[in-house]
């Protein structure tokens, strides 16, 4: 989840903040008889800590199913993947890469669209004086990673270095985590890290918000395209009920002039029903890595 696609940088708040905002909007929304809320996780894929955007989410799938919802946030991958495979949430917003680790145990709900399709690239990027053009000239690195279950923001990279028998550890000086795609950005920006991976969907909107941010760094590679982060549940949902309005509010968010203010400040399209063979790429690098040891 790292800055609002709001347009306005004045707004951008910290997700930490969060709370608070959210304790406030509860107060005022109206009640729902007596039925357990619909619990909505959110991780670092959410691309945006703007408080304006987590209330206008929030109050849009109250209206749309009914339910009083509750925003979960969590700050890594693991934390909100938890919370599902254990069916303590009803769904979240998390990446592809824990989807396929624990897809026994969880069902795909939706997956966003940008660019009208439901893909996204994984950018490798570096300060922008380097003049480097391929990963292999990274070696000695000091590299930061987003989350380490992150698709985009480290498991794309590892399985690039595997292609070429090489592992982070001995490859890369060292590493770190961010955990936050915009975070990967500013430590590449800063010099902080010589070198980042990060998701191409967050990269190319934190470069339309903030030039002078992105413009500090270039991008060295793009990988292919894979299955952008969905939308998950509990293989055994909480409450069939509550997921189905759920899910039916994010298909029919494009529908409602509510809804495409949301998709506008995450620069989306809506959201999709997918096959889950949509994030075989990311499975097949999955299993590339975990044969490697």
């Amino acid at each position: 989840m790292s800055c609002s696609p709001s347009g306005n940088p004045s707004r951008r708040k910290v997700l930490s903040l969060g709370a608070a905002a959210l304790f406030v909007q509860k107060l005022a929304a109206p009640a729902v008889a007596r039925e357990a809320p619909i619990q909505f996780g959110l991780t670092p894929v959410f691309l945006t800590s703007d408080l304006e955007l987590l209330g206008r989410l929030q109050s849009y799938l109250e209206r749309s199913t009914g339910y009083a919802v509750e925003l979960v946030n969590r700050r890594t991958y693991q934390e909100v993947t938890a919370l599902l495979t254990s069916g303590q949430i009803d769904g979240a917003w998390i990446c592809g890469y824990p989807f396929v680790s624990h897809q026994a145990e969880l069902q795909l709900v939706a997956v966003p669209l940008w660019h009208s399709k439901p893909l996204y690239q994984s950018y490798v990027i570096v300060d922008a004086n380097r003049g480097v053009t391929d990963i292999m000239s990274l070696r000695g690195d000091i590299h930061a990673f987003s989350d380490p279950d992150s698709n985009s923001g480290f498991l794309v990279t590892r399985a690039a270095l595997v292609e070429h028998g090489q592992r982070p550890e001995s490859f890369f000086s060292k590493t770190m985590f961010t955990y936050g795609h915009r975070n990967v950005i500013r430590a590449v920006a800063s010099g902080l890290a010589q070198s980042g991976s990060v998701d191409g969907y967050v990269y190319e909107v934190v470069s339309q918000l903030e030039p002078e941010l992105t413009k500090r760094t270039a991008i060295v590679t793009a990988s292919g395209w894979h299955g952008f982060p969905p939308i998950a549940a509990p293989k055994n949902a909480p409450s069939t009920e509550r997921l189905a309005r759920l899910k039916r509010a994010l298909l029919d968010m494009h529908l409602s002039e509510d809804g495409r203010a949301i998709l506008e400040m995450l620069e989306l399209d809506g959201f999709a029903s997918e096959n889950p063979s949509l994030f075989d790429s990311i499975a097949k690098n999955a299993a590339l890595v975990a044969a490697a040891g």
